[in-house]
């Protein structure tokens, strides 16, 4: 059974068009799969839809994204959003209030607009009481031939300037992927391989639950070198999904 990575691995970072061989690996899969995305810039519905309209077929219930499983995690209502104005929309979308006003937690997902004022909010909301919330883990994201620091990233800037710990919606929680695992209808992540571009974001914390862990050099990681501080967390290496036999 798969669990698949999307940017990256199913599309591409820039042109945001399949890669080459991962239409093919999705339609002869003869296995269960569930398609696991950090996507936090569109709803759900519509990035599942782009998925659906590029010709990946996915069944609506094998897709699953952090605002799937956001508003069951996080059990407060007033946050304040750090990303782009449509991640913001949608969390309101979602029932949460964004505020800048004492704030239960902060929500953050990528955004290249980032800067030291924003950083200084994050911490001083976090040292106010503020829950540290990360929308996923990522470690890094490319965009316009350029690798910008991820969320991941930021959450570890962030706790370590304000010495409080965060939490992860997306991957790689283990809370991401045990949903996941129930739309796969198993209990164990023994029988479950990831394959994904990201070693750090993506692969290192399902190892840990038990999966076995494919790394494609398609995405954000373009060579073994680049993954070999976490190389016992990889089981394979394939320079993109159309090289593996679903």
């Amino acid at each position: 059974m798969y669990l698949i990575d999307v940017q990256g691995t199913l599309i591409d970072d820039e042109d945001k068009k399949p890669i080459q061989g991962a239409l093919s690996f999705i339609a002869k899969l003869d296995k269960p799969f569930v398609v696991v995305t950090n996507n936090t810039k569109k709803t759900s519905e519509e990035f599942y839809k782009f998925l659906f309209d590029l010709g990946f077929d996915i069944p609506k219930n094998a897709y699953l994204d952090p605002f799937m499983v956001l508003k069951n995690s996080l059990h407060v209502r007033k946050v304040c959003c750090f990303g782009p104005r449509e991640f913001v929309e949608i969390v309101e979308s979602l029932g949460f209030e964004n505020t800048i006003i004492n704030p239960e937690a902060i929500l953050v997902t990528s955004s290249r607009d980032f800067d030291s004022n924003d950083y200084a909010s994050m911490i001083e909301m976090v040292m106010g009481g503020a829950k540290l919330v990360g929308m996923h883990a990522t470690s890094t994201y490319a965009k316009e031939g350029r690798r910008y620091a991820g969320v991941g990233a930021i959450m570890k800037m962030v706790s370590y300037a304000s010495g409080c710990d965060y939490e992860v919606i997306g991957k790689p929680s283990p809370t991401f992927y045990k949903e996941a695992l129930k739309l796969l209808r198993v209990e164990s992540f023994e029988d479950v391989e990831m394959i994904s571009d990201d070693a750090v974001g993506d692969l290192v914390g399902i190892k840990e639950l038990g999966a076995k862990t494919t790394l494609v050099l398609s995405g954000k990681c373009k060579s073994e070198e680049e993954a070999l501080h976490v190389r016992d967390s990889i089981d394979k290496i394939v320079q993109s999904i159309g090289c593996l036999n679903g």
